[in-house]
């Protein structure tokens, strides 16, 4: 596959080329060597498209955890307890996920409720997510889970790799594409979301 756009907010290409330079080019290596043809084998059943072979999200992310895991990018989980207390959560973000529920406890916040957030793949603080499936999934992981990871120290940048206008034209319907996600992020202003973000867009 070739990446024929690049979006970097609020710096993260530039962020990768001086302080990863060589784990960058790993993941461009990483998801250039995927042939993408191989991996056309899904026969729509939609109304609007019946019998057309389209491209499978499924094999394609199997072919790309594969190649990933192969080079020592490894799924990341973060823990984290909630609160809806604004004036706790500045101090709350910054322990330790064995501190965050007695602290809460200490603040008069009864049973604190523990949750997480996972993301596919990640390597010297680098987070790397392989996206080919609906709008939503991909709102979620710029607004919400690199955002997370970012602030509670995990990651220092997060990348999300998405199929273009060209390539997802031969998915199935609802797939996010690269220009419709980086649109959704110039109208949310240059500084949101408050973390560094890559987005590449990929095609065949």
């Amino acid at each position: 596959m070739k990446i024929s756009q690049r979006y970097s907010h609020l710096n993260g290409e530039e962020y990768l080329i001086v302080h990863h330079k060589a784990l960058y080019k790993e993941i461009i290596t990483t998801i250039k060597s995927i042939n993408a043809s191989q991996f056309m084998t899904k026969i729509s059943e939609e109304k609007t498209m019946p019998g057309k072979r389209l491209y499978s999200p499924i094999e394609l992310n199997r072919a790309y955890n594969k190649k990933f895991n192969a080079l020592g990018w490894k799924e990341s989980r973060y823990q984290y307890y909630i609160t809806t207390n604004q004036k706790v959560l500045p101090e709350l973000i910054t322990l330790p996920y064995n501190q965050q529920k007695d602290f809460l406890v200490s603040k008069g916040i009864r049973n604190p409720i523990s949750s997480y957030k996972q993301t596919d793949f990640v390597k010297d603080q680098i987070a790397v997510e392989i996206q080919f499936g609906k709008y939503a999934f991909v709102a979620f992981d710029l607004f919400v889970k690199h955002l997370l990871f970012y602030s509670g120290g995990v990651i220092n940048l997060g990348i999300e790799v998405l199929p273009t206008k060209i390539m997802q034209s031969n998915m199935s319907s609802g797939v996010a594409y690269f220009e419709g996600e980086v649109y959704n992020i110039l109208r949310h202003g240059r500084n949101n979301p408050p973390v560094p973000l890559l987005i590449l867009g990929i095609e065949p």
